[in-house]
């Protein structure tokens, strides 16, 4: 791994864990509007971010109100297998932050949605549709920030 590329890891799982420890009171709960989310569609431009958002989960979930090991063992899993799934499938599309981000929050939409019902046994056709809505907004900012941002300069 390239030391730029170590960089931006330290930076995005940084950043990741500040955004969910400041918004902490609509981080959590079943309803959560994660807006550290909105950095997820970055993982389209180098898959290694998936690993810096792994991380960034672990670190800002340890704010969580339900910390244990769904937090901080199976989130950060699957935020890591939705980074590259969402890299993978917005490769062919020259990196597009879209499809990346899409990806990504239908991934954890759905974890988020089965981690809730194993813990709480909140019906997961109760929370998957507005889990679903919130992450895809999220991520949907994400790719409106990225794209202007890219407008200026090259960040990756």
């Amino acid at each position: 791994m390239k030391s730029r590329d170590l960089s931006l890891v330290a930076v995005f799982a940084a950043l990741y864990a500040l955004l969910v420890y400041l918004f902490a009171p609509v981080s959590f709960y079943a309803m959560q509007f994660r807006v550290a989310g909105a950095l997820r569609p970055g993982i389209a431009r180098k898959w290694v971010l998936a690993v810096g958002y792994a991380i960034g989960v672990v670190v800002g979930n340890l704010f969580s109100p339900f910390v244990g090991p769904f937090e901080l063992l199976f989130m950060p899993i699957m935020s890591f297998i939705s980074g590259l799934f969402g890299y993978l499938a917005a490769r062919p599309f020259r990196n597009n932050y879209f499809i990346a981000g899409a990806i990504i929050a239908t991934v954890i939409s759905t974890s988020v949605s089965w981690m809730l019902n194993q813990l709480f046994n909140l019906p997961i056709p109760a929370t998957l549709p507005y889990l679903f809505l919130s992450e895809q907004a999220v991520c949907l900012l994400g790719t409106l920030i990225f794209k202007l941002i890219e407008r200026r300069y090259k960040w990756w």
